[in-house]
């Protein structure tokens, strides 16, 4: 059975999961291909990203971000989905095969972080 989450979780872990206050950057990658954007497939999507966006930058104008976010304002944009492409069969399972440290993550081989496992 596919576990379900709400769209309003799926914001608060991504929220969690990335620094929303970088632009085009994400950690020590950079360049617009590592921008920080929510895609959108109706209004109701658009209007919960945008009010989350205003939850988490009222939360920063606050200090609640911590040292490393004080005074920052989030970059991340909201977008209407477009087409969808696959990847090319070698980016498919990227952690499954190793990823980028050499650590096989998947269900099969013990991994339990629901974000990063396949399975």
């Amino acid at each position: 059975m596919l576990a379900q989450v709400t769209y309003r979780q799926l914001l608060d872990v991504f929220f969690n999961r990335i620094d929303p206050t970088t632009l085009n950057r994400q950690g020590g990658d950079r360049g617009t291909q590592y921008r920080s954007a929510i895609y959108t497939h109706n209004d109701q999507q658009q209007q919960e990203a945008l009010a989350k966006i205003a939850e988490v930058n009222e939360q920063l104008s606050k200090g609640l971000g911590g040292v490393k976010w004080l005074g920052r304002r989030v970059v991340t944009t909201v977008e209407p989905c477009g087409n969808y492409y696959l990847a090319e069969a070698y980016h498919q399972r990227y952690l499954e095969k190793g990823g980028r440290f050499g650590r096989l993550q998947s269900a099969a081989k013990g991994c339990n972080d629901p974000i990063r496992c396949y399975g």
